[in-house]
């Protein structure tokens, strides 16, 4: 695997951890104590407006809310412009969640992760994560009456896309310009179990995520950094072309892995 790709391993959407370590967390499959730290990882989390609480907790007292939630209550929804499948309808939820690109949508919770950087007196920078709450109705149905893919349909179209992609940017010579994203997408046509998910999710839900992960990195790289000046625009407009229908899949397969069904 390309560097490009080794590196994208290290970076995994944050609400994709949240949602399923709390989801293994109320389906009994791990404890209370594990949650925080999992999410987390090496960061500091904090959680605003959360239920009760009139200042920023810390992550771990403020999970508790979800205490009294179904596992299949708890789901992921990664939405972008003028594709906002998943979210619970038109307000001030929604347009946060589309801003970020990802959002926990729970019964009567809605839940946005703002990462926020910080430089010390010495002059560290360093980043904390605040999850700010949003409340939701309870009743709200679920993405708006959108049914998330399930992992077998949701890997089929991911590599269907991965397919297109890259014979797409194979015609477009990608290698000569962006030589990490082609070597990339040529390694990640093989499935990769290097990524992890909690207690209760099938071998399908755990290769589809760790497929995902990865590629979802990629796709971030070649998105945020410009293509040197041999390329011009409409070479760029051809590459981002052929990205689309790829990034779309990559995010329904991330999805369906988070909000598969678990299993004890």
């Amino acid at each position: 695997m390309s560097p490009a790709a080794g590196a994208a391993t290290l970076a995994t959407r944050r609400s994709s951890r949240f949602v399923t370590w709390v989801r293994a967390w109320r389906a009994g499959l791990v404890s209370y104590d594990e949650i925080a730290d999992e999410i987390a990882g090496d960061e500091e989390h904090l959680v605003a407006d959360a239920p009760g609480a009139w200042t920023d907790l810390p992550l771990r007292d403020a999970l508790s809310c979800f205490s009294k939630l179904a596992p299949d209550e708890i789901r992921l929804v990664l939405p972008a412009p003028g594709d906002p499948r998943g979210l619970p309808g038109p307000g001030e939820f929604a347009g946060a969640a589309l801003l970020a690109g990802e959002a926990v949508v729970a019964r009567g919770l809605g839940v946005i992760p703002e990462v926020r950087t910080h430089t010390s007196g010495s002059g560290v920078t360093f980043e904390t994560v605040l999850w700010r709450v949003h409340p939701l109705p309870n009743d709200l149905p679920n993405g708006n009456g959108y049914a998330d893919p399930g992992p077998a349909e949701a890997e089929a179209e991911l590599s269907s896309a991965l397919a297109e992609a890259t014979a797409a940017l194979t015609r477009l010579d990608v290698a000569h310009w962006r030589p990490e994203l082609a070597g990339a997408l040529a390694a990640l046509r093989r499935p990769d179990a290097g990524m992890d998910l909690p207690p209760g999710f099938d071998p399908r839900a755990r290769r589809l995520f760790a497929r995902a992960s990865v590629l979802d990195q990629v796709l971030a790289l070649a998105e945020h950094v410009a293509p040197g000046g041999a390329v011009n625009g409409y070479e760029a407009q051809q590459r981002d072309a052929a990205l689309r229908p790829l990034t779309a899949a990559c995010r329904q397969a991330l999805v369906a892995a988070c909000n598969a069904p678990l299993r004890p």
